[in-house]
């Protein structure tokens, strides 16, 4: 039986932007952190996700991922907050579930975290678990590059069946519009339409937007929303070439993003370069970037004029 679509769909759409947790002395820099916020409102992005992977969510304890939540809906003046609350144990998760309640967010993202590789079921029953014992909606969090969980599609339609699961983060793909627009479809018919899809990989954002995608759930966004905002708002403006465009111009950062492994270090040292963070902000074992590689980021930044 499939239950109707999520009350919460709408919710999870537009740009929802992914900040970083800057670490200073191997602690939250709290201050840095609620200027990262307040600039991400400033900009009006339609939702913050706290504590994804560019939030280095898996190097937080419990007590600071509570933390992260309270500054965050703090310092986000109604902008709607998903709170990342994955865990290596079940226990944890919900643990991070309340907290997340506690400071106020409006929703969830959930990653099947591990160590040892999981099964389908494994995962089924870490979101059935989850939506048990919340009332907040869930994104499904399907990073494979980040978790090593590769999601199916009959795994994205069981997830659907369950109360409380409101959106499916998927991760771009190097496919064609048409096979884009296609493989976003086949989701949907396999998920009965009743929830919402984002892509993530800001590399493709724009591709998957216009494949029919529903939100970009990135991760520059949360550093340099202003660029991002734009290719969303031309994407669901129907401005599909245009969207095309502007992520085009912005190839040369995503040319760094391949080559330096992923977006991670490449937008700490963006935040560090507009001095929004202070340098090293990553958590150890992480080191960031090596001083030639920054110089090459912040060539970047002012060609394109990010700010």
């Amino acid at each position: 039986m499939t239950h109707p679509t999520s009350p919460f769909r709408a919710l999870f759409t537009g740009l929802s932007a992914f900040p970083l947790t800057p670490i200073r002395d191997e602690e939250v820099d709290e201050a840095a952190y609620a200027g990262l916020i307040e600039r991400l409102v400033a900009a009006g992005v339609d939702s913050i996700t706290a504590l994804g992977s560019t939030g280095s969510y898996v190097y937080l304890s419990t007590g600071e991922r509570a933390r992260v939540a309270q500054l965050t809906v703090d310092h986000a003046a109604g902008t709607p907050v998903f709170v990342g609350v994955g865990a290596l144990r079940t226990r944890e998760v919900l643990a991070n579930v309340r907290a997340a309640e506690a400071a106020g967010a409006q929703g969830l993202l959930l990653a099947p975290v591990s160590y040892h590789p999981l099964t389908e079921d494994d995962v089924f029953e870490l979101f059935r678990t989850v939506t048990s014992a919340t009332d907040l909606p869930i994104v499904v969090y399907d990073n494979p590059g980040t978790t090593h969980f590769t999601f199916t599609t009959d795994l994205y339609a069981r997830l659907a069946e369950l109360d409380g699961v409101a959106s499916i983060k998927i991760p771009g793909l190097p496919l064609s519009p048409r096979e884009f627009a296609a493989h976003v479809e086949a989701i949907r018919a396999a998920t009965g339409n009743q929830v919402s899809i984002g892509i993530s990989g800001d590399a493709l954002g724009a591709a998957g937007l216009n494949a029919g995608c529903d939100a970009w759930y990135t991760a520059v966004g949360g550093t340099l929303p202003a660029p991002m905002l734009a290719i969303t708002r031309a994407a669901v403006n129907g401005e599909a070439e245009r969207a095309s465009e502007l992520s085009a111009d912005l190839q040369p950062l995503w040319d760094l993003f391949a080559e330096f492994g992923g977006s991670l270090r490449v937008t700490a040292a963006i935040a560090e370069h507009l001095e929004l963070v202070a340098a090293p902000s990553l958590p150890l074992p992480i080191l960031g970037l090596t001083d030639s590689q920054k110089r090459r980021v912040a060539e970047v930044v002012e060609t394109l004029n990010l700010h």
